[in-house]
């Protein structure tokens, strides 16, 4: 072989080397039915989508509305649980005065101080009105059983004419404003009588 026919074939060999291979016509075909499909993407309904928008609207209304609620429920609570503090201080206050009237007219009535007697009484009368407007109940447990929650024992009385732990005698009464106990009573307690039922004994 010549030297121009070998250049030749090597030509030719390196130009079929270099040519792409043809691709096969079912791939072809497979490749633009898959980039049809892609291109085909279906529409959203505008019916369903502003369904879907109102519930989402709806939804975050009522959750909203909820907050407001528990908001303004807390804040009320908490306006009336500043509202009985306030009470609660005043009532702190006054109550060693009321302890001072009720010894003046002690003092009054045992010494026929009747002039003196009616005034103290007056006023004494009028700040526990006064109280009972705000909410304070007096605790005074003379003659009924003995309560750790409201009262405190200085004392013991043997009295076997009564139940065990009877509030004998009250030598300072207590105060209470709703469930809280602002000063306990100080009372003289029974004892030596037959035990007091409980309340379930009693309810059988």
């Amino acid at each position: 072989m010549t030297a121009p026919e070998k250049d030749e074939a090597r030509e030719d060999q390196e130009a079929a080397e270099a040519k792409p291979e043809a691709a096969a016509p079912e791939e072809v075909e497979a490749d633009v039915i898959e980039d049809d499909a892609e291109s085909e993407e279906p529409e959203e309904d505008p019916v369903e989508a502003a369904k879907a928008e109102a519930d989402a609207w709806r939804d975050k209304y009522f959750r909203l509305h909820a907050e407001w609620n528990t908001y303004r429920r807390r804040m009320n609570e908490q306006r009336e649980e500043e509202k009985l503090r306030a009470t609660e201080k005043l009532v702190e206050s006054l109550i060693p005065v009321i302890d001072d009237f009720e010894r003046s007219i002690a003092y009054a009535e045992g010494n026929g101080e009747e002039g003196l007697l009616g005034g103290i009484k007056a006023v004494h009368n009028k700040i526990g009105e006064v109280l009972k407007k705000e909410g304070v109940e007096i605790i005074n447990p003379e003659g009924e059983a003995f309560d750790a929650l409201e009262a405190q024992a200085v004392a013991t009385v043997d009295d076997p004419s009564v139940p065990d732990e009877t509030v004998a005698q009250v030598y300072q009464k207590g105060y209470r404003m709703g469930n809280k106990v602002i000063r306990a009573a100080m009372v003289t307690v029974t004892v030596g009588g037959p035990k007091r039922e409980t309340k379930s004994e009693e309810d059988e």
